[in-house]
């Protein structure tokens, strides 16, 4: 094998120095992450979405992190059914910011890991070293079988997964063409240049935390994003997956994805937490949790206590209450170990104008940003 390039990452806002690095999550979807009919101006439209991208990079956000849908989940929202492919949204980003980092969410079963390569150092280049790669196994079933797949057990996704990181590894960093002969995948003198930018290859993330999930992501990744029941849990999670990543001989960040409804006071806050649940699309959670709860080992013990987390914001940590309370919850989430929250906004475009007024100073003062 040829040598690996040395770690190359000047444009990545994921390697600055703040303390708690910030990010949206899903603004590439209908609904975005609230399972609702609560009123909002957030559209899944590309206008849109580069009005809430430039505003996020003009604030200083570090990322961008869409969700990889290829339909909806039903109920009377059909709930994500809108939904923009993640490589080349990422790609129309990319050429529309300065400084953000934007990524694509990938469910390995559906592409190739020859053509996923391929497309990643386009954005890569593209962005000039601003792009990363949001791994998922493929859990929704019905989407696998749109795709004439055969849903996977689920620890053997992760396998499958492994094998197919393997070969895009292999593809951005050996000069000299390779033949591959795997489990799930044959490959005749693979090769594809040019190399990414960012060296040896972009971040790469992935969110399981089902033991085969954290193994994987100890393994082979950059970071591993949480889905966080409680604060207190959080640090034992933390602990885990960087124990895990030890034994590899590696090192590994961890964040987390959060809802936030962030108003003055903690009754408006509170209310339209009220206002959303009201509203929800139960239809829509419920086939979400269904398939979950059955299907992804990540989610098996905290399924049962998660429907109003679901309608709230797609299972995301709740940051409720006024600046001061959301910016508490935020400094005990770092103290964690935790170093960056991708946030979801009932209204991204709005809500951000009043989270850079009224929360960023705040996150200063506190010691999270500078």
């Amino acid at each position: 094998m040829a040598r690996m390039a040395e770690i190359d990452r000047p444009n990545c806002p994921l390697y600055n120095d703040q303390k708690l690095k910030l990010g949206l999550f899903g603004t590439n979807c209908s609904n975005g992450l609230t399972v609702s009919h609560a009123e909002t101006t957030y559209r899944a439209t590309w206008e849109h979405s580069v009005a809430i991208a430039k505003r996020a990079d003009a604030m200083g956000f570090e990322m961008l992190v869409p969700i990889a849908r290829w339909r909806g989940f039903g109920g009377t929202t059909d709930f994500n059914g809108n939904c923009f492919e993640t490589y080349t949204w990422a790609a129309g980003l990319a050429a529309e910011t300065e400084r953000i980092m934007v990524f694509s969410t990938s469910h390995v079963p559906t592409v190739h890991p020859i053509v996923a390569a391929k497309q990643c150092v386009t954005v890569d280049h593209i962005s000039n070293g601003r792009f990363g790669l949001n791994l998922v196994m493929g859990w929704f079933t019905p989407e696998m079988e749109m795709f004439g797949a055969t849903q996977r057990q689920h620890d053997e996704r992760y396998g499958y997964g492994s094998e197919w990181l393997g070969i895009v590894k292999r593809l951005w960093t050996e000069e000299e063409p390779f033949d591959f002969e795997g489990k799930y995948f044959r490959v005749r003198q693979g090769q594809a240049h040019p190399k990414p930018l960012h060296k040896p290859y972009p971040v790469l993330v992935n969110a399981g935390i089902s033991p085969a999930g954290m193994d994987f992501s100890a393994r082979e990744v950059d970071f591993n994003f949480l889905t966080l029941d409680t604060i207190e849990h959080g640090k034992d999670l933390v602990t885990e997956l960087q124990r895990r990543a030890h034994g590899y001989g590696r090192e590994m960040g961890v964040m987390m994805f959060a809802m936030m409804i962030c108003r003055d006071t903690e009754r408006e806050a509170l209310e339209v937490r009220r206002e959303i649940l009201d509203k929800g699309d139960w239809g829509a959670a419920t086939n979400i949790m269904k398939v979950l709860g059955v299907e992804s080992g990540s989610f098996q013990e905290q399924v049962k206590s998660f429907g109003e987390r679901f309608i709230l914001g797609w299972g995301g940590y709740p940051l409720i209450g006024t600046p001061a309370q959301v910016v508490d919850q935020l400094k005990m989430i770092s103290a964690t170990g935790i170093q960056g929250v991708i946030l979801g906004f009932l209204d991204y475009h709005e809500e951000m104008a009043y989270f850079e007024r009224a929360v960023m100073p705040l996150l200063k003062q506190a010691g999270l940003r500078r």
